[in-house]
């Protein structure tokens, strides 16, 4: 970043003569370097509060709701209102001055997976950026696009939601050219009402496209169709035998999925024909930016997908992990299991299954659906944790009265306890459930162990 102290006043609709470059932006002091802008935002402590450390690391300018008798020596001071709107308002300015195209995922499921493949694709042909983790929101998404680089030309923004009305601000801001929702599923549930209610959560990514844009949905989700019918921008579906770019003769592999679309065949090392669909979403994005199928290819093979998304890992004693514990919802806790329900093993199947929240009153047979998915001639025992999973257990205990089953409301320690006295060097173990209830210890736990 190259942009001066007035430019940015000029930007937030503030006021200053000094024409000294930022070269950065940050919100969190401790990370701020020579040179950088110090984004003050209110938290569980003031960011003003930490005004002194930004300056101590070497911030030059700083963003200032607080009384101007309060402000420091040593720092320019830029006068704002809000430091969160003023940063909001720099990013679409410094996205406007860079000029890149935007790309932007949402979905109830793979939105991080669709970014990462889209990225990987785009980058075979343009200057692309992305994404890093999961900063998806009203504050981490302009922050993303303050770190873009200057050269850059094409940059795949994540937008993620909790209730209605959070990717409109987000679509608004960032103006895409091609917007995609990879499929809408259950997560916040409780939030928005209904499936309905994300369906229409989700397609506000359109509320910022541009005229001249595209969108991309699935092809088997009837609830999006009322809503894209008033829509004028280019519209794409995609699918599994289905859709305007559709995938064919599948081949599901533990590393990687081998799969035809428009005649062509294409690899993705990752697992899961859910993933597939991810990767219609980047190869459509790839044709719309003119790439060739060639370069499409590559970006897809080459892919590095965000971490806890899908991802192989083993245990101490040599037993293969699949984790997958970011996040979950019952069509992604589904999907996976029947992934892992289908690839070929050495010895036994395990799985680990944690609470999925914000499911609302329906939380009790969401979770007790996930016994569709599961069956005692596939897997040898299953590991359940929390409390929502007692609607599981129960399902299970019904259906497969012969299946080991373990469960434990609230005690971690003793879940792990279990599972690594359980566990085999010719196992397969799947571990999924919302990112708070903390799978990703058990993850690391199996990985110690010897």
């Amino acid at each position: 970043m190259n942009i001066t102290i007035q430019e940015i006043a000029q930007a937030v609709g503030s006021h200053h003569e000094s024409t000294q470059s930022i070269t950065g932006v940050e919100f969190d002091s401790r990370k701020i370097k020579e040179g950088d802008l110090f984004v003050p935002l209110a938290g569980a402590r003031d960011g003003h509060e930490f005004i002194e450390q930004a300056i101590a690391n070497g911030a030059v300018a700083s963003f200032w709701s607080w009384a101007a008798e309060k402000a420091p020596e040593g720092i320019e001071i830029i006068p704002v209102s809000d430091p969160l709107k003023a940063m909001q308002e720099l990013a679409q300015y410094y996205l406007k001055k860079v000029g890149a195209d935007v790309v932007a995922v949402t979905g109830s499921n793979g939105k991080t997976t669709t970014k990462d493949l889209t990225a990987s694709v785009l980058a075979q042909g343009y200057k692309t950026y992305k994404t890093q983790g999961n900063y998806n929101n009203n504050i981490g998404m302009p922050y993303t696009i303050l770190h873009m680089p200057q050269d850059t030309e094409k940059i795949v923004l994540e937008m993620g939601m909790d209730h209605a009305n959070e990717i409109t601000e987000l679509s608004l801001l960032a103006q895409p050219k091609v917007a995609a929702i990879t499929m809408i599923g259950e997560a916040h549930i409780e939030n928005l009402g209904s499936r309905e209610g994300i369906a229409k959560a989700k397609m506000e990514i359109a509320d910022g496209l541009l005229p001249d844009g595209l969108l991309i949905v699935p092809n088997n989700e009837p609830l999006l169709e009322p809503l894209i019918a008033p829509l004028s921008q280019k519209i794409k579906t995609f699918g599994i035998e289905q859709g305007d770019i559709s995938a064919q003769r599948i081949i599901e592999e533990k590393q990687q999925t081998t799969f035809i679309v428009e005649g062509e065949s294409f690899t993705i090392p990752l697992p899961g024909k859910y993933n597939v669909t991810n990767a219609l979403i980047a190869y459509a994005i790839g044709q719309f930016f003119e790439l060739s199928l060639s370069e499409i290819r590559r970006g897809l093979a080459t892919v590095t997908v965000t971490q806890n998304r899908t991802e192989w890992l083993t245990v101490g004693n040599g037993a293969a992990i699949l984790s997958d514990v970011y996040n979950a919802n019952p069509t992604a806790m589904g999907l996976v299991l029947d992934t892992v329900a289908s690839l070929p093993a050495a010895g036994r199947k395990l799985a680990v299954l944690a609470d999925m929240l914000e499911l609302g009153v329906d939380s009790p047979l969401m979770h007790a659906s996930m016994s569709e998915h599961i069956s005692s001639d596939i897997f040898s025992m299953i590991f359940l944790y929390g409390k929502e999973m007692q609607a599981l257990k129960d399902a299970l205990a019904q259906k497969y009265p012969d299946l080991p089953v373990y469960y434990t409301e609230e005690n971690k320690e003793q879940l792990i306890a279990a599972v690594i006295a359980e566990i085999q060097p010719d196992d397969t173990i799947v571990l999924k459930g919302s990112n708070s209830m903390g799978l990703i210890e058990v993850v690391e736990r199996l990985q110690e162990m010897k």
